[in-house]
């Protein structure tokens, strides 16, 4: 069993790009379920425009880096303004029913060969990489220490990847220490005395399902930029591997889903690489290679419940975050 390799896996995920896209797709749900209470349940969706809207712009209309950048925060402000017209009126279950069913239909839309020429379909979309790797302002060649050597490409995402968590984990704070955020939380508690202080709780709430699916969109981008353009990898799953860490950093939090990200990564490679090891070692003769790459999230999901059990309100939670949960 090679401990060295397995420790030195799970270590990378501790500022890799995909990391630091969960955490923006986990602070766009903060602000959707932790701090407004909306059951948005198609953070997967917000997640493919950007990724989908970026790529699109690049390769098929020549759009440069910040153009591509607008075109995916512009379809995701449409998005939004489609599912929440029609639902943020009625119950918070209607939304629910909504998202996850939207997000599905964006996946399926990106999926069929109808729009190949523009999609890719099932086999995506790549080459749109280098617009970004021109920005790069680090010299060629490879840099680090340990698990975390990489070339100057990798580290330029990574730069601006977790650099654009640390902006938006700060505009979070800030907003949400605002009056604009005192209202968006009054909403979670009781919509209805914040509608009695004359506020406009059908606005508030559209506001709040935009800005959170912006914060998604953006980490679609940055999950695209070390691969391709999948539509596979925009499944419900991924939407609930969002919540789980939300839930697990603390859901109206700001370090939570930052940390809930690492953690849940973190944790996702150590199984993967000891779970593949143990079955190369003979340490489970009855799980092939196949089952065990599902048994890692099984694991996860474990320690992930553990957690839930003896710290119910996550990681940095406050029980008195807990009223719209329970």
């Amino acid at each position: 069993m090679d401990w060295i390799q397995i420790f030195s896996n799970a270590a990378q995920e501790l500022i890799s790009p995909t990391t630091a896209a969960y955490a923006l797709a986990a602070l766009g749900l903060a602000i959707h379920f932790g701090y407004t209470g909306l059951l948005n349940f198609g953070q997967a969706g917000f997640m493919a425009l950007g990724a989908y809207g970026y790529a699109i712009s690049i390769l098929s209309f020549g759009f440069p880096v910040w153009g591509a950048v607008l075109i995916g925060i512009a379809a995701s402000v449409v998005f939004a303004l489609i599912l929440g017209i029609p639902t943020l009126r009625l119950r918070a279950d209607y939304l629910a029913i909504v998202t996850i069913a939207a997000a599905e239909i964006l996946r399926l839309t990106f999926t069929t060969n109808t729009f190949a020429d523009i999609t890719g379909s099932a086999s995506g979309l790549q080459g749109y990489k280098g617009g970004f790797a021109d920005l790069n302002p680090i010299p060629s060649g490879t840099y680090g220490f340990g698990p975390f050597t990489y070339n100057a490409y990798d580290w330029w995402i990574r730069i601006v990847g977790w650099g654009l968590v640390v902006l938006l984990a700060l505009v979070t704070w800030l907003i949400m220490r605002s009056p604009w955020g005192r209202v968006i939380k009054g909403i979670r508690e009781d919509e209805d005395a914040v509608r009695a202080l004359g506020k406009n709780v059908y606005s508030y709430k559209m506001q709040s399902l935009i800005l959170g699916g912006v914060y998604g969109t953006l980490g679609g981008m940055i999950f695209i930029l070390p691969r391709s353009v999948v539509p596979a990898n925009y499944q419900t799953s991924l939407t609930f591997f969002v919540y789980a860490i939300l839930l697990l950093g603390g859901a109206a939090t700001i370090l939570g889903p930052v940390i809930g990200s690492v953690i849940f990564w973190v944790l996702l490679s150590f199984f993967s690489g000891f779970v593949a090891r143990a079955v190369e070692a003979g340490w489970l003769p009855f799980m092939s290679q196949v089952q065990a790459g599902q048994l890692r999230f099984i694991l996860v999901g474990i320690a992930i419940m553990l957690i839930v059990i003896f710290r119910p309100q996550g990681i940095f939670g406050n029980k008195k975050e807990l009223a719209f949960v329970k």
